[in-house]
């Protein structure tokens, strides 16, 4: 059976990759879409969420989420990422008549987990703020979640650090404290951090043939990622992208993909470490600290990218070729 899937996102040039994924992949029955601050204001968040549900006929709830995080003040989106309008600045080929579901987000997340009891894999692609306000507001539903499988983080695996600051990953460092509710939470978790992200490369060579053989999703994900690419670009000096969003949704869809170490995560919430997602592994011994009495989570720490590449391109592309 499909997994049922409810999208925790703030799009987003590699978030509207990814629901697009979602959307495709036939091992996924996506339920429902849930909208929060961070690549843009919530208002275009929103508004990108359903202008993508609308151009791609994506019949499913979407509620705007939170505004701002839970304590912290918010910071202005990246929009040197992601553009003005979140999408690439590539300019919406129409204003969205669809309308958001009366709930805020919280409460959406809340009453589809009690409507499919043990079913349902949250995925959070944003900030986590939606997803602590909810367990906040009902705390049983960690025993009715199936999973919450997150991008955020960057645990130092191979000596990656953050992409924020030294030690912090956007989506952590968006919402820190929500973060650390999030991941202490008894429900389980999977985080597919930066260690992992880093190591899937996007190609220009695979954009272009998902422009040329992936119909009008292929033309859609080239038009918005141009923006993104040039930022990496000058960056990184790559000739494409990292996969972050997308890697979350792919590893639903093929744990295997995967190489997991295991024990609890907790985020740092204040100094000059704010935003650090720390773990301390099940298989080391530590004099007592603050990670003592919270459930073990998964941290991933390696990925199998040309499985991975090739997955991605096998949902929007029949037959397609290498991933180079």
């Amino acid at each position: 059976m499909p997994t049922k899937v409810l999208f925790d996102t703030d799009p987003g040039v590699d978030d509207a990759m990814a629901l697009l994924f979602l959307q495709q992949h036939p091992a996924i029955d996506l339920i429902g879409i849930t909208t929060v601050h961070g690549n843009a204001h919530i208002d275009v968040t929103t508004r990108n969420a359903l202008y993508l549900c609308e151009r791609f006929g994506i019949e499913v709830p979407v509620a705007q989420g939170a505004r701002n995080p839970l304590l912290q003040y918010k910071a202005e989106p990246p929009t040197f990422v992601h553009g003005d309008d979140g999408l690439g600045n590539v300019g919406l080929s129409f204003e969205p008549t669809r309308q958001a579901d009366d709930r805020p987000a919280y409460r959406l997340i809340i009453d589809t987990v009690r409507q499919h009891p043990g079913e349902v894999t949250l995925v959070a692609v944003g900030p986590l703020t939606n997803l602590a306000l909810a367990v906040k507001e009902d705390p049983e539903i960690a025993s009715l979640v199936k999973e919450v499988v997150i991008m955020g983080g960057a645990f130092g695996i191979n000596g990656q650090g953050g992409n924020v600051t030294p030690v912090a990953e956007a989506n952590i460092i968006g919402d820190p404290h929500a973060a650390d509710i999030v991941c202490t939470a008894p429900w389980p978790v999977t985080l597919i951090g930066l260690d992992v992200t880093h190591q899937v490369l996007m190609s220009n060579n695979l954009f272009e043939q998902l422009r040329d053989q992936g119909g009008s999703d292929g033309q859609f994900m080239w038009d918005i990622s141009r923006f993104y690419v040039d930022f990496y670009t000058t960056r990184e000096q790559i000739p494409g992208c990292y996969v972050h969003d997308s890697s979350a949704v792919a590893y639903v869809i093929d744990p295997t993909l995967f190489e997991v170490r295991r024990g609890p995560v907790r985020v740092v919430d204040s100094g000059i470490a704010i935003g650090q997602s720390v773990q301390q592994p099940d298989d080391r011994s530590y004099a007592p600290g603050p990670w003592d009495g919270y459930p073990s989570q998964n941290v991933c720490v390696a990925v199998d990218a040309p499985r991975l590449l090739q997955l991605f391109m096998d949902t929007f592309v029949p037959a397609a070729g290498g991933v180079s």
